[in-house]
């Protein structure tokens, strides 16, 4: 008989993964630093064969990113937390 789970609703936390802190590594690797306190090495260059990230083969370009939540770059691309954080490896 299969046994049934009791979840105590109020005490289940959800939490959303966000980069708080990203540092640039060199060639496409970044260092990042999530809210769950992890910090992971996260080389990038995989995606730059895809169309939103192929002018980002530029590292003067690369370099150009931003944080909020994630990492995202002026011609609209962006990676999701869950990527970074997949992919990436301990640091």
């Amino acid at each position: 008989m299969k046994q049934s789970r009791k979840y105590n609703v109020k005490k289940l936390k959800i939490m959303i993964l966000t980069v708080k802190d990203v540092d640039y590594l060199g060639d496409y690797t970044l260092l990042c630093t999530f809210n769950d306190g992890v910090t992971k090495k996260v080389d990038l260059q995989p995606l730059l064969k895809y169309p939103a990230f192929a002018e980002l083969k530029d590292k003067k370009k690369f370099v150009q990113f931003g944080l909020d939540q994630t990492i995202f770059w002026y011609n609209g691309a962006d990676i999701a937390p869950e990527y970074l954080y997949d992919n990436g490896v301990m640091a």
